[in-house]
């Protein structure tokens, strides 16, 4: 089996860092083959970065379907561009926030989600309620930890990302927590061990359910919201870029 892990920024620490997470818990019959985006911001962090992320996102999955993958994976916590790849896309795609968001409430009653910066929490708000979940959702905290700050040996983040960790569970009673960003991924085992509850990783979470859906034989549904785009002309940025319908 052989999983397309793209990353939609342009930072390739991060997508390294993430592809070490997948490989950790992928069974031994599964390659990941992981993509950094070649056009677009270094971090997503908000609506304008997610909109730029966007086209270097879809190229990448089209260069993957044409070299054969089985499942693709899109590493932003966002999940940035998840309907458009899955419109592109024949193999099935999974976002880590949403993958994320449905094992924890496979493990607890009401989950909290720690992410980076505060522009990003209404995003995380609006797929929580959009996946149906929202009301899992205890709270959905930033730990005002820039993106690239994840990178630093030097920063804080951890220190930032451990406090909010230990608020949402005095303060908002969750019982897991979810990390809100790809670049969190090498964090996830200690800081569970730190605080006594779960604590969830979307990388690793998408793993497990990409798996599950190639081993089961089970693919996106194209009889209408996904279906295949039309031929038809694409210009500036995307000449060139037209996706077979």
């Amino acid at each position: 089996m052989k999983l397309h892990l793209v990353n939609p920024n342009t930072t390739a620490s991060m997508t390294e860092k993430a592809a070490a997470a997948a490989r950790e818990v992928a069974g031994p019959d599964t390659q990941i083959v992981a993509a950094t985006s070649a056009m677009g911001p270094a971090s997503i962090e908000g609506h304008y970065d997610d909109a730029l992320a966007l086209p270097g996102l879809l190229a990448a999955l089209e260069a993957a379907e044409r070299q054969g993958v089985d499942a693709h994976i899109i590493a932003c916590f966002d999940d940035t561009g998840l309907d458009a790849a899955r419109t592109l896309a024949g193999a099935p795609v999974v976002g880590i926030g949403e993958a994320a968001f449905h094992i924890a409430s496979l493990i607890a009653h009401r989950f909290a989600v720690v992410t980076t910066l505060r522009r990003s929490v209404p995003v995380i708000e609006a797929n929580l309620e959009r996946y149906g979940l929202s009301r899992r959702c205890a709270r959905v905290r930033a730990s005002d930890v820039a993106v690239l700050e994840l990178e630093d040996p030097h920063s804080n983040a951890r220190a930032r990302i451990s406090a909010e960790i230990a608020a949402a569970l005095r303060e908002d009673h969750a019982e897991a927590i979810v990390l809100g960003c790809a670049g969190m991924a090498d964090l996830a085992r200690a800081l569970a061990q730190e605080h006594g509850v779960p604590v969830i990783d979307g990388v690793v979470s998408a793993v497990g359910l990409t798996q599950t859906l190639v081993r089961a034989g089970i693919a996106t549904s194209k009889a209408g919201a996904y279906a295949a785009p039309r031929p038809k002309a694409y210009a500036g940025l995307l000449a060139g870029f037209a996706p077979k319908g």
